[in-house]
């Protein structure tokens, strides 16, 4: 059953149900033998950590259930229910506040024993101390690996146990040479599980109530949009958790006004961001033209810098030309070197990219480049190309400025 379960689930869903198998074994292991020690020793820390143990095995198996339905989808829940992880976590860290009050509720009430034991009982509460230490890392690292917040919350508390199985060994200690720690380490491990229980449902709640992703996925995702070359701003870009998978928005304004472009455009941003962005289960990119007050024209230039150059690739200089559409003025203008003037393969669409590096609305030569690399690629980006027939900057720049912006 098992193993047709898993062939039902995705490459990263396998694994992860693999390890919550585990997790549950390990835990109904280490219930066993605390429990047995617990009498053996008649512990109360070990027994309150026998039943912490306990209260893992149901935690594993909601750990398992989460897994195998966060991933579906419907007509009812097109979203998917990736979130089932996030209210396993929130069920686990219920769990652990329950097990935290009966535990200190029976280091208060209950009555004192002494119970006399061998030595190799004390070594075996020891060996227990590394098997949570060992899995727990185990498991936070594959849940990180693939991204599941059950997987690192149930690992978590592995690593949680680590430290009452300590203070139960410690306790242990002092009873063997007849010393009254047993109802401190008690308290003590209460205590532990408690604060456990919080960090899991205080990251858990946020991821349900829809808290934004860090910081710095944001600004990944952003660098993503700004390097495509049709984007002219990116307004906002917001994003937050399901389960151990992302949902992202941004809003951008285009260069393009073809509705159609700007689709492909939005299109291509999303596969990036996918590719680049680990987990990313959904992208909604909201796209506008933008509002243009001025334009900004690319001329290539001829070594004179005075002249427009016949050929586009080879022209040794750009102007580059803003033209104030409302004041019908020049707003500014810079020169650039072409830096790939001694290149001989490929130069045109290299001159290309470095020229949309600056964000032109137009590009201006005497050569005409459509249907060519350079042609393309500005295509792609919403920069338009024009052919001119004029000779003299100054006059092309005239020209440009009576036509507000057209020539």
């Amino acid at each position: 059953m098992l193993g047709n379960l898993k062939d039902r689930l995705t490459s990263a869903e396998a694994p992860i149900l693999k390890v919550g198998v585990y997790s549950l074994l390990v835990n109904t292991s280490l219930t066993g033998t605390k429990l047995a020690l617990s009498f053996i020793a008649g512990s109360l820390a070990l027994r309150a950590d026998a039943i912490h143990s306990l209260v893992d095995v149901f935690g594993s198996i909601a750990l398992i259930l989460g897994l195998v339905i966060s991933g579906r989808k419907s007509k009812s829940f097109p979203y998917g229910l990736y979130k089932v992880e996030n209210v396993v976590s929130v069920v686990i860290s219920l769990l652990l506040f329950l097990t935290a009050y009966e535990i200190a509720r029976q280091a208060i009430t209950a009555g004192t024993t002494a119970t006399l034991y061998s030595g190799w009982v004390l070594g075996a509460v020891g060996a227990l101390v590394l098997v949570p230490l060992l899995f727990g890392r185990y498991e936070v690292s594959i849940g990180k690996k693939f991204n599941s917040p059950s997987l690192v919350a149930d690992g978590s508390q592995f690593k949680a146990d680590v430290l009452s199985s300590s203070v139960v060994f410690i306790a242990l200690v002092g009873q063997y040479f007849g010393l009254p720690f047993d109802r401190i380490a008690a308290v003590v491990i209460a205590l532990l599980i408690a604060r456990a229980g919080w960090g899991l449902l205080a990251s858990s709640m946020k991821v349900l109530l829809d808290a934004s992703v860090d910081r710095s996925t944001l600004e990944q995702v952003s660098s993503v949009i700004k390097a495509e070359p049709a984007v002219s701003t990116v307004q906002s870009v917001l994003g937050r958790n399901s389960g151990r998978y992302l949902f992202v928005e941004a809003s951008v304004t285009l260069r393009l006004s073809d509705l159609e472009r700007a689709h492909l455009v939005s299109e291509r941003i999303e596969s990036t961001i996918k590719k680049t962005v680990p987990n990313v289960d959904r992208v909604l990119i909201h796209y506008e033209p933008r509002s243009k007050d001025k334009l900004r024209y690319a001329i290539a230039l001829a070594s004179s810098r005075k002249q427009i150059s016949h050929h586009f690739g080879d022209s040794p200089y750009f102007a580059l030309v803003d033209i104030d559409l409302k004041q019908k003025g020049v707003q500014g203008q810079e020169l650039l070197a072409n830096p790939h003037l001694g290149v001989s393969k490929g130069k045109g669409i290299k001159v290309a990219e470095f020229l949309l590096n600056y964000a032109p609305d137009v590009v201006v030569a005497k050569e005409n480049l459509s249907g060519k690399g350079p042609g393309y690629a500005f295509s792609d980006a919403g920069v338009k190309t024009i052919q001119t027939k004029t000779d003299s900057l100054s006059e092309l720049i005239d020209q440009l400025v009576v036509g507000s912006g057209q020539q």
